[in-house]
C-alpha cells in the first residue's frame, strides 16, 4: 500500500483496529521516520484511547487505558542487543488481555510470538509517500487478512485510489474512477 501522508497513515490504522483482540501482537519495521508512532496513534484513535500516543524511544515502553482494549507500545530501538529486550522481561509484557505493538519489531523477529501481525513502513518517491507492507505471521492472521484488506479499502475508497495496486496504477472500475463517483466531475447536462 501507500500512504500519502500522516493522516492516511493513521486513517489506515484506524481501519486496522477492529480487527485487533487482546493478546495480538503488531511488529512495526522499517525506515527511521517513516510513520511508526503515527500508525499507533491511529490504532489508539481506532481503540477509543483519548491519551496523547508519542513514541516510547527513550521509555521504551507506554501502557494506554481507556480504550475498547489496553495498548502496550513498545520501542526497542535503542537496545542493542536482543538479550537486552529479553532482560527487561519482555515476555511478561505480552500481556494477553492487551494489544501490544512493537516498533522496530524486526529487530527482535525471533522473540515474538508466532502469530502476530509485521509491518514495514518505509520511504515512498516523495517526501510525504509511505510504502507500508502488511504481513501476517501464522494461521490467524493469515485467516484475518481479508477482512483487513476489505476494511482498508472501504476507509480508502473515497480518496479513490486502490492502495493495494503499485502506485500510479487504478484497475479498470475502481472507486473515482467512474460516472457517479463523488469525486468525479457531475455529467455536462447537470452543470
Amino acid at each position: 500500500m501507500e500512504s500519502r501522508s500522516p493522516e492516511e497513515t493513521r486513517r489506515l490504522a484506524v481501519a486496522l483496529s477492529p480487527l485487533l483482540r487482546p493478546g495480538d501482537v503488531v511488529s512495526l519495521g522499517g525506515d527511521l521516520g517513516a510513520g511508526k508512532t503515527t500508525f499507533v496513534q491511529g490504532l489508539a484513535v481506532g481503540l477509543g484511547i483519548r491519551d496523547r500516543v508519542t513514541s516510547p524511544s527513550f521509555v521504551l515502553l507506554k501502557e494506554y487505558l481507556g480504550g475498547r482494549y489496553p495498548l502496550i507500545h513498545m520501542d526497542v530501538y535503542r537496545l542493542e542487543r536482543m538479550q537486552e529486550v529479553v532482560d527487561l522481561g519482555y515476555d511478561e509484557f505480552l500481556d494477553p488481555s492487551h494489544i501490544v505493538v512493537v516498533e522496530c519489531g524486526d529487530m527482535v523477529e525471533p522473540l515474538l510470538p508466532k502469530e502476530h501481525l509485521s509491518i514495514q513502513m518505509s520511504y515512498g518517491a516523495a517526501d510525504s509517500r509511505r510504502e507500508i507492507v502488511l504481513q501476517p505471521r501464522g494461521f490467524q492472521w493469515e485467516m484475518r487478512m481479508q477482512a483487513v484488506r476489505v476494511l482498508i479499502e472501504e476507509l480508502f475508497s473515497v480518496v479513490g485510489d486502490d492502495l493495494f495496486s503499485p502506485p500510479g496504477e487504478s484497475p479498470p472500475g475502481s472507486p473515482g474512477t467512474g460516472p457517479g463517483h463523488p469525486l468525479d466531475p457531475p455529467p455536462q447536462e447537470m452543470l
